[in-house]
């Protein structure tokens, strides 16, 4: 099976030893997207809407490297440092899923890196 490292400019860089994207076969595994705005290289938005607005954006410009769209993910997870914050979380993540909505989880976690209130993970099927 073929490994393919998806890269771009138009999504935060790894803050580690890692991929934003890998595609191995059929799938597109992306890593977590938190809220660091590409052009500044860091977190600008403070509120979790602005957060999850930017995790969102830096999510499709991952997708649209491997060109693919958020009709092509089948598989999401939701990292929040605070479960008050689901329903604005929920509200900016719906406006990114028109035709297809994935399976999803959504967690609460103790803290993400970079002090990010939200993180979001997706899987996306490639083949035909």
């Amino acid at each position: 099976m073929a490994v393919q490292v998806i890269n771009t400019n138009k999504a935060p860089g790894a803050v580690g030893p890692y991929s934003q994207a890998v595609k191995a076969g059929d799938f597109l595994f992306a890593s977590g997207q938190i809220a660091i705005n590409p052009e500044k290289g860091k977190i600008v938005a403070s509120t979790v809407a602005g957060q999850a607005e930017q995790c969102m954006k830096n999510v499709e410009a991952i997708l649209s490297a491997a060109g693919l769209s958020f009709d092509h993910v089948v598989k999401t997870t939701v990292y929040i440092t605070n479960i008050d914050f689901f329903g604005t979380v929920n509200e900016i993540y719906g406006k990114y899923f028109k035709n297809t909505l994935p399976a999803r989880s959504c967690v609460e976690i103790c803290s993400l890196p970079k002090g990010a209130l939200v993180e979001v993970e997706v899987t996306a099927y490639c083949g035909k």
